[in-house]
């Protein structure tokens, strides 16, 4: 993901010091993802590596969407931000993957008239307890759900939306803050 990311600068997160990497989607992208009123005006993330290993281990992620519902309306704006660090790094078949960690989502809506801001925050926590890598017999276009977010049968999988590609099934039950 962080491929095409520019180093940034440094900072220090929860006592770590951190590389800091930003990658924003390219006006081409936006205005590719851009749809009906809704324009997709930013999309930046910001990754934080740890220095002594290489790790991630915090993320910023930001979308600012304009939306102008009717002409000679005023445009609403959406900023949604997430926040998520991530902990508890165990190898899984020789790769390390974060088994635990806290997410903040923040959607701020602002526009119109200074009365109507609205600004909505989720926090939760969460935890890994399985990964598995290339299960037999599952298409790279599907995903199997921890047993306890099942509604079928245990022997149905998930159809992922086009263009999405799986391979890796999690178990990821959530605990709200």
């Amino acid at each position: 993901m962080f491929a095409d990311a520019c180093c940034v600068g440094e900072k220090k997160v929860n006592g770590e010091d951190c590389f800091v990497l930003k990658l924003s989607a390219d006006p081409q992208t936006l205005r590719a993802r851009s749809e009906g009123p809704a324009e997709i005006i930013r999309h930046v993330l910001f990754g934080y590596f740890s220095q002594r290993t290489g790790l991630l281990v915090h993320m910023e992620d930001s979308h600012l969407t304009r939306i102008q519902a009717n002409a000679g309306v005023d445009a609403v704006y959406w900023e949604t931000t997430m926040n998520s660090s991530l902990d508890d790094y165990r190898l899984v078949d020789g790769i390390m993957i974060a088994h635990s960690g806290r997410s903040t989502a923040t959607l701020f809506r602002f526009g119109e008239k200074a009365t109507s801001h609205t600004k909505r925050r989720m926090e939760e926590a969460w935890t890994i307890d399985e990964v598995a890598f290339n299960v037999p017999g599952l298409s790279m276009d599907c995903f199997i759900p921890p047993a306890d977010m099942r509604r079928g049968s245990t022997g149905e999988a998930c159809e992922l939306p086009r263009g999405v590609r799986g391979g890796v099934q999690l178990h990821i039950p959530t605990r709200y803050a």
